[in-house]
């Protein structure tokens, strides 16, 4: 959904200066293009599931603290840790945000390909910092695809990257490189409830993440619009022999994205996006860091620390002031509704 919010800004801070638009002809529009990428996820996806042309048994057994010694038959290549879960309790399935499969951490909606062991990580692990990267990174998705989105086709909008910063940091990020013609536009207050709005939509839908491994190729037929996707896709590609690249969905939004992720939107619950800063670059075009800050349905915090954290989350997140932070203060916790502590 459109930022309009967003839009009418533009649009009164245009007042006086008629820009002529970019012809669209030569180029695909936004929707087509998120469009275009979502057709060729679902077709690599089906793809890669007629490579098992049988349904084969595997063994999963659960290692937890509940129901130790649990042995699950499950299907190679169909069946996801979260089915595994659906064989314990409601409670794992509600709970649950990443599964350690052979002790490597795994989106919860991954397909298992093997006979393994697996056990089941919560927010309220007394080690939290997988799951905690996991909603960050998530968070962060969820904000791409609501600015991707927000401009329509009047201005352009390049995704860059989330940078991976730790829940420490106070935001979430996601750098952005927007049309030329907005380097002086400064996003109001009114802008940035507009794109919560639509953030909380994708919430309330209660999306699944998916995740898919393709090879380079396919990943740069996705992102061949996109010159700073196609470096990313490239680096990844070069750090394995096999040339694989991991790409992650929600709804029909997709991204080159490291994993893992949350099960679902739905694990979000105070969700804002806050901030937007231009950050130095030696090339011609101003990239913006996004930012933002959330906690999750199960980690709901009182008003009064929601207000801090939300003030915090505003401050520009780079990687120098994260290991400043740091070397300050190891890790900061606040009090919970439910009297329990949160990493922030």
């Amino acid at each position: 959904m459109a930022a309009r919010g967003a839009v009418r800004c533009l649009r009164g801070w245009q007042e006086g200066r008629r820009f002529i638009s970019t012809p669209a002809v030569s180029r695909l529009t936004s929707e087509e293009v998120i469009q275009m990428r979502n057709e060729l996820f679902t077709k690599e996806k089906e793809r890669q599931l007629s490579l098992y042309p049988r349904i084969e048994k595997i063994e999963v057994k659960y290692t937890g603290k509940s129901h130790p010694g649990s042995v699950f038959v499950m299907n190679k290549a169909l069946s996801t840790p979260y089915n595994c879960a659906m064989h314990l309790s409601e409670w794992h399935c509600k709970k649950s945000v990443l599964a350690l499969v052979d002790g490597e951490v795994w989106d919860m909606y991954r397909p298992l390909t093997k006979s393994c062991e697996i056990q089941f990580l919560t927010f309220k692990d007394e080690d939290p910092e997988e799951v905690n990267k996991a909603y960050w990174r998530s968070c962060a998705m969820i904000m791409a695809c609501v600015l991707k989105r927000a401009f329509k086709d009047e201005y352009s909008v390049n995704m860059i990257k989330a940078p991976e910063v730790p829940v420490i940091s106070g935001a979430f990020c996601y750098d952005v490189v927007l049309d030329n013609r907005l380097n002086d536009w400064k996003p109001t207050n009114d802008d940035f409830r507009s794109f919560t709005r639509d953030a909380s939509k994708l919430i309330h839908k209660d999306l699944p993440f998916e995740m898919l491994h393709v090879e380079a190729k396919i990943a740069r037929e996705m992102f061949q619009h996109n010159r700073y996707k196609m470096e990313m896709i490239e680096r990844k590609a070069s750090q394995n022999m096999e040339g694989i690249v991991m790409l992650h969905r929600f709804g029909d939004f997709v991204d080159v994205s490291e994993g893992p992720h949350i099960p679902r939107t739905g694990f979000c619950f105070q969700y804002e996006i806050t901030a937007a800063h231009n950050l130095q670059s030696n090339e011609s075009e101003l990239i913006r860091r996004f930012q933002g800050v959330s906690l999750p349905v199960h980690l709901k915090a009182h008003h009064v620390v929601w207000h801090k954290l939300l003030e915090r989350s505003k401050r520009l997140v780079t990687e120098e002031k994260y290991l400043e932070a740091t070397a300050e203060h190891q890790e900061a916790k606040v009090e919970t509704e439910e009297g329990k502590t949160v990493s922030i």
